[in-house]
């Protein structure tokens, strides 16, 4: 069994066709799928996608270009959207300097407080981040010096100094379709450094379509080509892998998740 640990299948690109999503999803192998919700808007249809599908879960936060400067959302307010037994993780959160769409004061605030929210919830922490490796070790470093929380960076296409960084703060990366693209062979290098006992893969999708899918959109059925390229990668069975990979998850998201979807 395969696991998406990272994909927004509450989005309008599968509004129409989202049933034939999911099948095409459990007949590659996949099967559980973690779906992110980024904002307010999209709660109503992550709540929906949990109760449907017994092995859909979902996580819940605001994405740094998804902050509304004023009206930052609360500790207490995320606690509130989290409490649903099928939610598992905080987030996504973090930074994203590319386009600078939110200041960046706004960026660490809303970090800091899904941070907290994930501590109070016993829940792990979903980090985006791209564009802030400095300020994003800065701010995990600081953090969890003052009080530990669990947590995976998804998505990951950043520096080695922050994969290091994360590993060493017990964290996990997950890894999505990026790492089967061409010109990745930086970041390749990089994931084969990394501990296979920390590592996860995703869809992002809609987003990151893998090889030889690349151009379209993306769904929770193609993980099957990150997976297989991180058995390259790693140079390690795909059973083997796939019992690893599990068991991650399970480790990572232990508090909520049926034991049973597992065996």
């Amino acid at each position: 069994m395969i696991i998406d640990s990272h994909c927004h299948l509450d989005f309008d690109s599968f509004e129409e066709d989202l049933d034939d999503v999911i099948s095409r999803a459990t007949q590659a192998g996949v099967g559980v799928i973690l779906d992110v919700a980024t904002d307010l808007r999209s709660y109503p249809e992550l709540i929906a996608l949990i109760e449907k599908y017994p092995f859909i879960y979902g996580a819940f936060g605001i994405h740094p270009d998804s902050i509304d400067p004023e009206n930052m959302i609360s500790v207490q307010e995320l606690l509130q959207m989290v409490h649903h037994l099928k939610i598992i993780g905080v987030g996504e959160t973090g930074l994203d300097y590319h386009y600078e769409n939110i200041d960046r004061k706004y960026q660490q605030e809303s970090l800091r407080t899904h941070i907290e929210a994930a501590r109070q919830a016993g829940l792990p922490l979903i980090i985006h981040t791209r564009d802030a490796d400095k300020d994003m070790i800065g701010i995990l470093k600081e953090e969890m010096l003052y009080k530990p929380f669990t947590g995976m960076i998804h998505c990951f296409s950043s520096s080695e100094q922050l994969a290091k960084t994360a590993i060493d703060l017990g964290m996990y990366i997950s890894l999505s379709g990026i790492i089967t693209f061409k010109k990745s062979q930086d970041l390749r290098d990089i994931v084969r450094k990394l501990p296979l006992s920390q590592l996860l893969v995703e869809t992002d999708a809609p987003y990151l379509a893998p090889m030889p899918h690349r151009g379209k959109r993306n769904e929770p059925a193609m993980v099957v080509e990150t997976f297989k390229q991180l058995a390259q990668i790693k140079n390690i069975p795909e059973p083997e892998l796939a019992a690893t990979l599990q068991k991650n998850f399970l480790t990572l998201f232990k508090s909520r998740l049926k034991k049973e979807l597992f065996q």
